[in-house]
């Protein structure tokens, strides 16, 4: 099968979902497959017709027929944020997808009781703000960590008073640590994830080996490289792993280690939503995203020239790429320049997964570090794969499937 695996090589919002689906429009894609992350992803597809979902737990493949969706265990699943999702695929025409998704039952569960304390912490750093989405998928990660035999997951919907005993655990543990929750009783709960049971295929770990082999998947990843729980910019950082380590995981416990390739997406212009680093910043770009607004919680949308730098440490600690797609073409001009080394250093070496202090001085050192500029190239795909070494298979030039151009003949996708 030519399973394909993708993943952001900036700080998210590089385009994966759009991506995603122009794989699933140009070959005949059985399952996307999602392998880190949670509801907080935010991933934008338009439709030629105009039709625009923004995918958070369904893969980016569901407007296609047929396409299907399955939600590994490295996922963090909110059932009541899956039911509005879904809704809102009804209203644009996509009334199946919950016959389409598959969740494994070892997921862990994203509750109110963890947005409600996440969005508390957030709160509290005032000024110092990590830039969560507020949607409680880390303060999910964490609890499962702290209490991994009494943390809520998928197979618990099933099971209603298992899942009230570990519900009740977690408010109470949460409430004594924080104070009072802005959410629910666990009994208002309840029927919520009853029904989520009721209606979606749960399965456990072995499912995916047989979806791997019933046609090809597209593996689809959340955030970015740059936000990596280990290897991003510490404390900026998400509480997941974004590079192609979990996919790859997946794949070997299938017997497929090694088979997928591997598809990184970049944007012409390096762009973070929230706070941290961002080296190229520059705020007199001419450039809005209309998908990416200014929100509460991760804060404004902002917008650097092409970091090489970045990049180039992303590609790193990533494991490197076999090709590269090259998002938002559309913006490139004049304005935009190319950073090929910073005043301080001309490349990031990533350290051992788990060093986090390092990583929080690696984040101190970019905070001081400033770019330097070189002139917009005149051929962005050829300066982009010469800068990172690694060819660009596939450049967007605007948000719909038509807009891609496969710079190769038949590197990334046959065309049905």
């Amino acid at each position: 099968m030519n399973h394909v695996m993708v993943v952001d090589l900036g700080y998210g919002d590089a385009g994966k979902g759009t991506v995603v689906d122009w794989l699933c429009a140009s070959r005949p894609v059985h399952t996307v497959v999602r392998f880190n992350g949670g509801a907080q992803a935010a991933h934008n597809v338009v439709l030629r017709d105009g039709r625009h979902h923004t995918f958070a737990q369904f893969g980016s493949g569901t407007f296609r027929p047929g396409v299907r969706t399955h939600l590994s265990r490295h996922v963090v699943v909110d059932p009541l944020a899956l039911a509005a999702e879904a809704d809102h695929l009804t209203a644009v025409g996509v009334p199946d997808a919950l016959d389409r998704l598959t969740v494994d039952g070892e997921a862990l569960l994203a509750t109110p009781y963890h947005r409600a304390a996440n969005r508390a912490r957030e709160i509290a750093r005032g000024a110092d703000r990590h830039g969560s989405c507020g949607l409680g998928v880390g303060e999910a990660v964490a609890y499962g960590l702290a209490h991994p035999d009494e943390a809520p997951r998928v197979a618990d919907c099933a099971h209603p008073a298992v899942l009230r005993r570990r519900l009740t655990a977690l408010r109470d543990r949460l409430t004594a640590e924080l104070g009072p929750l802005d959410a629910p009783p666990v009994e208002d709960c309840l029927p919520a994830y009853a029904a989520f049971a009721d209606r979606v295929a749960i399965v456990d770990r072995a499912h995916l080996a047989g979806v791997l082999r019933a046609g090809t998947c597209v593996f689809e990843g959340a955030q970015g490289v740059l936000l990596d729980e280990w290897h991003g910019f510490h404390p900026y950082t998400t509480w997941s792993t974004t590079t192609f380590a979990n996919a790859e995981a997946l794949l070997a416990e299938a017997g497929l280690a090694g088979t997928a390739q591997r598809l990184g997406v970049l944007r012409v212009t390096t762009t973070r939503h929230g706070p941290g680093p961002l080296v190229t910043e520059d705020p007199a770009l001419p450039f809005a995203d209309p998908r990416n607004p200014t929100n509460p919680w991760q804060g404004r949308f902002r917008f650097g020239h092409f970091d090489a730098v970045a990049h180039r440490y992303a590609l790193a600690a990533a494991g490197g790429v076999d090709g590269l797609a090259l998002t938002h073409l559309d913006l490139a001009g004049p304005a935009l320049r190319i950073c090929r080394r910073y005043d301080t250093v001309d490349r990031l070496t990533p350290g051992p997964a788990g060093d986090l202090d390092r990583q929080a001085a690696l984040t101190a050192r970019l905070l001081r570090a400033r770019p330097v500029l070189d002139e917009a190239p005149t051929d962005w795909p050829a300066a982009v794969a010469a800068e990172l070494g690694a060819p660009v298979l596939l450049t967007s030039h605007g948000p719909t499937a038509e807009d891609k151009v496969p710079a190769l003949a038949g590197a990334v996708s046959t065309p049905r």
